[in-house]
């Protein structure tokens, strides 16, 4: 059976735009899309109101997904819409859907309090735990915010597509990662641009003798690896203008800032089978909270 782009969905603003998010990237890849919806069991003091009673919620239930797929095929022509339902705790339900899928989008909200977005504890235990990329797309999104401007400055989802930005660790590099970045770029027929930050030197803010000179030496060492790295992959998307930046300072705030003008941000999830259990690095926490655009967390070894 073929895979499919799946995106969760529960009526909410924020999943409504990771469906469209999701229904240009299976035309994109050539792949139907599943919208599947989660049903909880009601609480019993809930289910028993006359108003939200089981009758109205599963009313409710049948609908809602059947509209939002036939909206979607009027908006996308050409694109195959199937949808699922699916019951139980919404972590457990998304990642199982996901297993199946070429890759899961789910929603965002908007701004929080402190400037940044607000990741749901449901989207951040499905990130942290699938297999498969997970795209998580922020309430609001456009088609055309993920284009450049037209010449007289106006937002167009026909002009060419924003980079794609990658980041990656030049001295780990993985596969899994480097793939999907230019595939998503190759498909876009956009820049691939390549963020990999490295630490300052411990002795940076002494001043001593020789310090420029070991300075110089790391960020040549840096760049040589960055471009050993991506050396197999250049060759193999030939297609993909990549742009390679080896950036002083911190992982985190490197990549964030590299990410303003992208119209897809790629980071990676290195799974672990330790005891501490999952988790998704504070590179790709920074990216989620704090990246207007959609942001690909791809999992890899």
């Amino acid at each position: 059976m073929s895979r499919t782009v799946t995106v969760g969905l529960d009526g909410s603003p924020e999943s409504r735009a990771a469906a469209e998010w999701a229904a240009r990237e299976a035309l994109l890849r050539g792949l139907p899309l599943k919208l599947v919806h989660v049903a909880e069991p009601a609480p019993a003091l809930v289910s028993q109101a006359p108003l939200v009673g089981p009758e109205t919620r599963q009313h409710w239930t049948r609908r809602m997904p059947g509209e939002a797929a036939e909206g979607l095929r009027l908006r996308h022509p050409g694109l195959e819409v199937l949808t699922e339902q699916l019951t139980g705790p919404v972590p457990d339900a998304l990642c199982e859907a996901a297993d199946s899928a070429e890759l899961l989008a789910l929603g965002s909200r908007g701004f929080g309090g402190i400037g940044g977005f607000v990741v749901g504890s449901v989207s951040l235990a499905v990130v942290a735990r699938v297999a498969r990329p997970v795209v998580l797309v922020r309430e609001g999104e456009q088609a055309a915010d993920e284009h450049r401007m037209d010449p007289a400055g106006v937002p167009s989802a026909a002009t060419p597509f924003r980079p794609v930005v990658l980041a990656l660790d030049a001295d780990h590099p993985s596969d899994t990662l480097l793939e999907f970045a230019f595939d998503a770029a190759a498909r876009r027929e956009t820049p691939l641009r390549v963020v990999s930050a490295w630490p300052e030197t411990a002795t940076t803010y002494y001043r001593f003798p020789g310090d420029a000179e070991l300075q110089d030496d790391l960020e040549r060492s840096h760049r040589t690896a960055l471009a050993e790295a991506l050396r197999p992959w250049r060759q193999k998307f030939p297609g993909v203008d990549v742009i390679e930046a080896s950036r002083c300072g911190s992982a985190a705030q490197v990549v964030v800032g590299a990410a303003r003008d992208a119209s897809l941000v790629v980071v990676g999830r290195r799974i672990r089978t330790g005891s501490l259990g999952a988790h998704i690095g504070h590179v790709t926490h920074a990216a989620l909270h704090h990246v207007s655009a959609p942001v690909a967390v791809v999992a890899h070894r």
